[in-house]
């Protein structure tokens, strides 16, 4: 956060009296969390589940800790929990990307390059083994992984102890290298978890 920055915790607490302050929030963190939900279950989707991820955060936003200053792991775990609705839909994407190879996620310039790279075999089967990890090991894998929140803000986010967050990651990883043992260059996990303290 930026010297002189009004931390997310204290734009909250000023929302409890005025709640047009709540908008700095949305303005923070909307783009973050769609392309976190986009990335997991498609475009069309993730805009309405921004939209209510936003909206249960505004509702609950007097029930805020407001000892935490960045919002982003309350805001990840109520898109988290949104999503557990929707981890059908979410499988079925990586299942199109393991058929297709394209990103339904890309977009403009980068859509060109992307049809190209994701044509490769090897899109198709991480996608697919995306398609098989659990729901709960492929939210902590993308938390980390995609949203870049420390194991901690991962246990906050989704209300689990850290030992979980690791655990879940560890299997992810595991499986992941597990599916993908002939295609040592697919392997994301750099060979070790690493530690997000």
């Amino acid at each position: 956060m930026r010297t002189g920055t009004v931390g997310d915790h204290e734009l909250i607490r000023s929302s409890w009296a005025d709640p047009e302050r709540f908008a700095g929030i949305f303005d923070r963190h909307a783009e973050a969390i769609h392309r976190y939900l986009a990335r997991r279950i498609g475009r069309s989707f993730a805009d309405d589940l921004t939209a209510e991820t936003f909206l249960v955060a505004f509702r609950g936003r007097e029930r805020y800790d407001v000892s935490h200053p960045d919002a982003r792991p309350w805001l990840y775990g109520i898109a988290a929990n949104l999503l557990r609705r929707e981890q059908r839909t979410e499988v079925r994407q990586y299942r199109a990307l393991a058929r297709t190879g394209v990103d339904p996620v890309g977009d403009g310039d980068t859509d060109r390059v992307l049809a190209r790279v994701a044509a490769e075999d090897h899109v198709r089967k991480l996608a697919a083994v995306l398609a098989r990890l659990s729901v709960r090991e492929r939210e902590v894998l993308t938390l980390v992984g995609q949203a870049q929140l420390s194991y901690p803000e991962v246990a906050r986010a989704l209300g689990i102890p850290v030992g979980t967050v690791r655990s879940r990651l560890h299997s992810a990883r595991r499986r992941i290298r597990e599916a993908l043992r002939d295609h040592p260059e697919l392997d994301l996990t750099n060979g070790a978890d690493d530690e997000r303290a």
